[in-house]
C-alpha cells in the first residue's frame, strides 16, 4: 500500500469526509475498499444527509406503528422510498434520493377546493393506491378552483421546488377537461409581485386520451336545472397551447404548477392555486390526491 494513502486514516476520519460529501458519492465511495464500506454506512455520515429536523419530522409521524430504524442509513433509505404521514396524516415527507432534499405532498383533505364540501360536486373516499386516508372525487362542477399552502421555513433551503397537481382520472372515464386550459400559479403569500399564471390542461394528450377514458369536450353547456344545451361559439384546445399531464411512476399522473427558489425560509407561505373557471362547462371525473413539492 502506498504510504500516506486514505487506506491509512480511521475509519472514522474517512467517515466524517464522506459527510462532507453526498449520498451518492457515499455509496459509490462504498466500493473502493472493505474500509470505505464500513466507513460509508456510519452513522456520522448519513446524520449529515438527514435534514436537520429529522427527530421533529418523526415525532409529527402519523402512523399507528412508530417509524423504526436500525440506523441513519436506513432511516434516509426509509424516507427517500417510503414517504412517511405527518400532521394528521394530512401531509407527506419523503427525501430526493440524490441529495437528501425535502419533498412534501399536502393531501387532499388539507387544501381549499372550491365546493369541496358540497356532495353533489365533491365526493371524498378512500383508495388503495393513495398515500392518504381519502382523496377528493370531483363529481361535476363549473367553478373548479384548489388552493394549497406551504410553510417555506419547513422546506430545504437554498432549494427550487416545483409545484405538481397530483391526480389520476376515475374508472369509467372524465369530461369537460379538455374545452379550456386550467391556470395555475405558485407565489409567496403577501409578496409584492404575484406569481407567474400559466396555461395547463388536465386531459391528457391525444394518444392516452383512448387509455383513459377521456370523453371529447360536448358542443356547449348542459344546464341540470333546464335540462338542455346552452350552444358556446365553436373553439377547440389547441395542442401545445398548455402543458398536458405526465405520468408518474406510482399510478398518479402530475401535471406543473410552477416553481419558486426557497433561499432560507424567510418567505412566509407559498400559495399554490388551480382554477378552470371561465369556460362556464361542466367538469367531471378527476381523482386529485394532492400538491406535491419537490426539489428541481
Amino acid at each position: 500500500m502506498e504510504k500516506g494513502s486514505t487506506m491509512d486514516l480511521p475509519e472514522g476520519c474517512i467517515s466524517n469526509i464522506l459527510s462532507l460529501t453526498s449520498p451518492a458519492d457515499a455509496c459509490r465511495s462504498s466500493l473502493v475498499s472493505s474500509i470505505f464500506r464500513w466507513a460509508s454506512e456510519s452513522d456520522i455520515v448519513w446524520e449529515k444527509f438527514l435534514p436537520s429536523d429529522y427527530k421533529d419530522i418523526i415525532s409529527r409521524s402519523f402512523s399507528p406503528s412508530p417509524v423504526v430504524f436500525s440506523s441513519k442509513k436506513e432511516l434516509y433509505s426509509r424516507l427517500c422510498n417510503n414517504p412517511i404521514l405527518i400532521d394528521e396524516g394530512n401531509k407527506s415527507i419523503g427525501l430526493e434520493k440524490w441529495n437528501g432534499k425535502k419533498c412534501y405532498m399536502i393531501g387532499a383533505k388539507e387544501l381549499s377546493i372550491v365546493w369541496g364540501d358540497t356532495p353533489a360536486y365533491w365526493r371524498w373516499r378512500s383508495l388503495p393506491e393513495s398515500r392518504f386516508s381519502e382523496v377528493a372525487e370531483l363529481v361535476n362542477v363549473c367553478w373548479f378552483e384548489i388552493h394549497g399552502k406551504m410553510e417555506t421555513r419547513i422546506l430545504s433551503p437554498k432549494t427550487t421546488y416545483a409545484a405538481y397537481l397530483v391526480f389520476k382520472f376515475v374508472e369509467g372515464g372524465a369530461y369537460g377537461l379538455d374545452f379550456h386550459p386550467a391556470e395555475v400559479s405558485v407565489r409567496f403569500v403577501g409578496g409584492e409581485v404575484g406569481g407567474e399564471t400559466r396555461a395547463v390542461y388536465l386531459s391528457p394528450n391525444d394518444s392516452q386520451r383512448r387509455q383513459y377514458q377521456i370523453v371529447p369536450r360536448r358542443i356547449g353547456i348542459f344546464s341540470h336545472s333546464r335540462g338542455h344545451i346552452l350552444r358556446l361559439p365553436s373553439s377547440t384546445s389547441r395542442e401545445g397551447e398548455g402543458k398536458r399531464p405526465k405520468e408518474r411512476g406510482d399510478g398518479w399522473m402530475e401535471v406543473e404548477m410552477g416553481e419558486f427558489f426557497n433561499e432560507r425560509g424567510e418567505d412566509g407561505e407559498v400559495e399554490m392555486s388551480v382554477k378552470e373557471v371561465k369556460g362556464g362547462h361542466w367538469k367531471s371525473g378527476l381523482v386529485i390526491q394532492g400538491i406535491e413539492l419537490r426539489p428541481r
